[in-house]
């Protein structure tokens, strides 16, 4: 019997396309380019070489224990990195329309040679002092491309090697505009990190541009947001916006002016905001055009929930142009009690006339001294109250979601056992509860017997690598600046923390967060 074999490059063309097409644009280039001329014909065809990412991305997941959808960012490796620079690059510079680049390598990958139809590029993990500098007159890269780039995506730090001070990321804000005078498409830190996040409390923008039609943004405050839908942006058609807060403030907005080019509009929050009825839904007010709307959304009210009838009366009956309405949209409210609750059935109801609905909607009243049972699919747990938790309610909110990754926390009302325990000279062991699979923590709008029940080893055991967000005044006093031993040990294992009101650090922070990126 005689043996048979047939090698790649005897297949026909239309199996091999079928093949390259499983794999990824940089492994087929590296390994086939030079191989023979009709490979090279097939490789360099416009679909493998019109973008090329010539990065490393590994998912934060694969390093540490996290649902995070957060990338590190890496350069490619010398082998392969070299290839590219000094044989394919120079090949298949010609068809190159977009580049995805890290800091480390970009300089060698855009200076081997040049890109004529190079009208996008992706910038990860790159310092903000070098962004700010790569967005100049004087840089090789803006004087050779700013009239071509019209689509530019930046990720500041993705890889969490620094912290921000000042105001770099509006300046950067304002070098893009200035620089890359076409540009259409911007993307500020898809990453969503809370250090590429844009504030012009310091400055506001100064930027504007009638040729920017889809932006993508991450902003701290709301309005931030207002700033940049003030008219500057008057072709805007789609805008992506990530805020941290949403809150009621003493800035006085009075832009009514309609947004009737906008087509798209993405908001999402996930901190319980108290603004939905004077905030959000008078900007939603503004854009008559949309066609598509995504909302995610805490939202505190003093009334009934958000239903379907709300969503009708407020928003969609406000849009006549509307074809895909997203929403997530979780309402707490003290307006009901146990008695008067509304049943699912009933918001239900309210969602029936939707067109093309995916709807669940959970309906729940939970009492610290009632509420029970165990729910091993929830993730995120809000708790809000006028009323005092108490270290009992939280042993009691492990065991009911024992499966918790985050945790937020508003509450005004300091803890009435811990009063009496202290007026009554009572020195009870509390059984120390501990929170396996915390990834975030949010604080922000707590009261300071909640900091004490978080950071005292003697009542909490947080994970390591928990990211907090924490008032620096009160997390400042109950460590009692950082010095207290009951705090040192929760706060050694934060990877992650945002500060709001802020002051000047002491040089020993460092020392009580030693392996911490404080924003």
């Amino acid at each position: 019997m005689k043996c048979s074999s047939i090698r790649l490059t005897d297949l026909p063309d239309e199996i091999l396309m079928i093949i390259l097409k499983k794999l990824d644009n940089i492994t087929l280039l590296y390994s086939l380019s030079g191989v023979n001329r009709n490979l090279n014909k097939l490789i360099y065809d416009f679909m493998f070489t019109n973008r090329l990412t010539l990065l490393h991305c590994v998912p934060i997941r694969l390093i540490k224990l996290t649902s995070l959808s957060i990338n590190y960012f890496f350069p490619l490796p010398d082998l392969i990195l070299n290839r590219f620079c000094l044989h394919i690059l120079p090949e298949i510079h010609q068809k190159v329309k977009w580049l995805d680049l890290e800091q480390l390598s970009m300089e060698r990958i855009l200076c081997t040679t040049y890109y004529p139809n190079l009208s996008g590029i992706g910038l990860y993990n790159i310092d903000i002092e070098r962004a700010i500098n790569i967005f100049s007159d004087e840089c090789f890269f803006t004087c050779t491309y700013k009239n071509q780039i019209s689509s530019l995506i930046i990720d500041i730090n993705t890889n969490g090697e620094q912290s921000l001070t000042g105001n770099e990321n509006t300046l950067l804000f304002t070098r893009i505009f200035t620089t890359f005078t076409n540009l259409r498409i911007l993307n500020i830190g898809p990453s969503s990190i809370c250090y590429q996040h844009l504030s012009f409390d310091l400055s506001p923008p100064t930027v504007i541009s009638s040729t920017l039609l889809d932006l993508h943004v991450c902003l701290s405050r709301f309005h931030d947001c207002l700033h940049l839908l003030d008219g500057r942006f008057d072709q805007l058609r789609i805008f992506h916006v990530k805020i941290d807060f949403i809150e009621l403030s003493s800035l006085i907005f009075n832009n009514k002016e309609k947004l009737s080019n906008l087509r798209s509009f993405t908001l999402f929050c996930d901190d319980t905001t108290d603004g939905y009825y004077q905030l959000i839904l008078p900007l939603l007010h503004r854009m008559p055009s949309l066609e598509e709307l995504d909302l995610s959304l805490l939202v505190w009210t003093d009334n009934t929930f958000i239903d379907g009838n709300n969503l009708k009366f407020n928003i969609i009956h406000h849009m006549p142009l509307l074809k895909k309405f997203t929403f997530n949209i979780h309402s707490s409210t003290h307006f009901y009690n146990q008695d008067n609750l509304p049943s699912n059935e009933y918001i239900q109801e309210t969602l029936k006339n939707f067109e093309n609905k995916q709807i669940i909607s959970s309906i729940d009243y939970f009492h610290e001294n009632k509420y029970s049972g165990i729910f091993n699919s929830v993730r995120r747990v809000s708790l809000i109250d006028e009323r005092s938790f108490e270290h009992e309610f939280f042993l009691r909110i492990t065991q009911s979601f024992p499966f918790m990754e985050k945790l937020t926390l508003i509450n005004n009302k300091r803890q009435n056992n811990k009063q009496f325990r202290k007026s009554k000279n009572i020195n009870q062991d509390l059984p120390i509860i501990e929170y396996p699979y915390l990834i975030e923590l949010d604080l922000s709008k707590a009261q300071k017997d909640y900091y004490e029940q978080f950071l005292f080893d003697t009542k909490t055991c947080l994970p390591n690598d928990i990211r907090v967000n924490m008032d620096y005044r009160l997390v400042k006093n109950v460590t009692r600046n950082f010095r207290r031993p009951t705090t040192r040990s929760n706060c050694a294992k934060m990877v992650f923390i945002y500060f709001l009101n802020k002051s000047k650090f002491p040089d020993h922070l460092k020392d009580f967060f030693p392996r911490t990126l404080i924003c």
